[in-house]
């Protein structure tokens, strides 16, 4: 238990206290927090409390605007930090809730706070890991006999997406515009995107990097995974057919992404592993692991139009359906000499799960747009229009207690007229 009172269903519990970056009206300046309940402290008040030997001598990382030093710094640095925070915050413990004065400077109510992206991030990788998902897609466009390709089931497909289109939740991003071909007799036309789409994923954040040309073993792989975040990587379905192929995602992908801005420490999440998918075939040693590292995290999207009072479920999935491991995904990416530094992204690509209310995408949902999703009260969408809000939420469920992500919401506006 903690000082702070925290509801059993809120996502901030003393068990997860993620990171965040924040700022607020009468202090602009960026600063490291820790959520609990409905507030957020700030470590660069209470930096001097940490005096473990991995933090002493670093305490200046917790005056930066980003995470990333503290990322770079490695995991026995952020099991400290998570050891004397949940014993700074423990109801038991009078050193921070005792002290009135340094209470006051450290404590913001998330209310008043404004939360910007958690770290510098260099680089974006997006995977494809999900099985149901690659294999409806791979149904649609390919047929039943052919939906997955060759290689899927061999190695964590990918490719680098745009890292400076990675927005925090809350932004709102215009609808894209771009070259399609409705009709494949006819040539492309230019204009704006009419299958706007978004897509359920989670992504981790990189911590201490490699050297290029050394690979981070699969082993060590927990060892440079520093936390998670929803993401909604939102799709232009209609741009991205028409040009694919043959060098894959580009136009219909990078006009925005969104993340929630709380990143869940792996250490939290570590109490809610189930096991890993079965991996047939096997794949190749490099890429193997016994220990579990799958997660039943419940994630949830919801939609809300203009005309709509309340916000409707959509999708209702659970991380614990990847088919590729976090880890995997991150020693695949390295294998080959590539190095990654501290405040790389690296995400899921879509997350859906065998019912079709698992479906993490509108493409699926509403299968290529020849299904009405319904939302109630006359509403019904197969793609998104804009005004559209859609929010992503997602926790881990404990014993009376809950960890979870907050949310990673966004608003469509109209394209930007030529």
């Amino acid at each position: 238990m903690s000082f702070i009172k925290v509801d059993e269903k809120c996502d901030f519990s003393l068990h997860n206290l993620p990171y965040g970056v924040f700022s607020t009206a009468d202090n602009p300046r960026r600063r490291i927090g820790v959520a609990i309940g409905d507030q957020i402290l700030d470590l660069s008040e209470i930096k001097s409390l940490f005096t473990g030997p991995a933090l002493a001598p670093h305490q200046h990382v917790f005056e930066e605007p980003t995470l990333n030093a503290f990322m770079g710094l490695g995991i026995q640095a952020w099991r400290e930090a998570r050891s004397a925070l949940q014993y700074l915050l423990s109801a038991t413990e009078g050193a921070l809730r005792d002290n009135d004065a340094l209470r006051s400077r450290a404590f913001v109510h998330q209310s008043s706070a404004k939360m910007h992206l958690p770290a510098d991030i260099g680089d974006y990788t997006d995977f494809y890991s999900s099985r149901d998902h690659a294999t409806n897609v791979g149904i649609m466009f390919r047929g039943k006999d052919n939906a997955l390709m060759p290689n899927w089931l061999r190695l964590p497909v990918g490719y680098h997406g745009r890292a400076s289109s990675v927005v925090v939740s809350g932004t709102s991003f215009r609808r894209p515009m771009g070259q399609m071909r409705p009709d494949p007799t006819q040539p492309p036309v230019f204009g704006q995107c009419k299958q706007l789409d978004f897509e359920l994923e989670m992504a981790f954040f990189v911590g201490p990097g490699n050297k290029l040309g050394e690979p981070i073993p699969i082993e060590k792989a927990h060892e440079h995974i520093f936390g998670m975040v929803l993401m909604n990587d939102w799709s232009a379905r209609d741009i991205q057919a028409w040009e694919y192929v043959p060098l894959g995602p580009f136009l219909g992908k990078n006009f925005g992404t969104t993340i929630s801005p709380w990143v869940v420490p792996m250490e939290a999440l570590l109490p809610f592993t189930v096991p890993n998918e079965v991996q047939d075939p096997e794949p190749l040693p490099y890429l193997r692991h016994s220990d579990t590292y799958t997660f039943d995290i419940n994630l949830f999207v919801s939609l809300k139009g203009e005309a709509m009072k309340e916000p409707v479920t959509i999708c209702k999935s659970n991380f614990k359906y990847m088919y590729w491991t976090v880890k995997q995904q991150l020693a695949h990416h390295t294998v080959n000499g590539c190095n990654v530094r501290p405040g790389d992204l690296l995400a899921s690509g879509t997350i859906s799960g065998p019912d079709p209310e698992s479906f993490g995408s509108m493409l699926e949902l509403s299968w290529r747009g020849s299904k009405v999703i319904n939302l109630g009260a006359g509403e019904t969408r197969t793609f998104l229009k804009d005004g559209d809000e859609v929010s992503l939420t997602g926790y881990c469920q404990g014993n009376g207690y809950r960890v979870g992500f907050g949310s990673c919401a966004g608003v469509v506006l109209p394209a930007r007229q030529q």
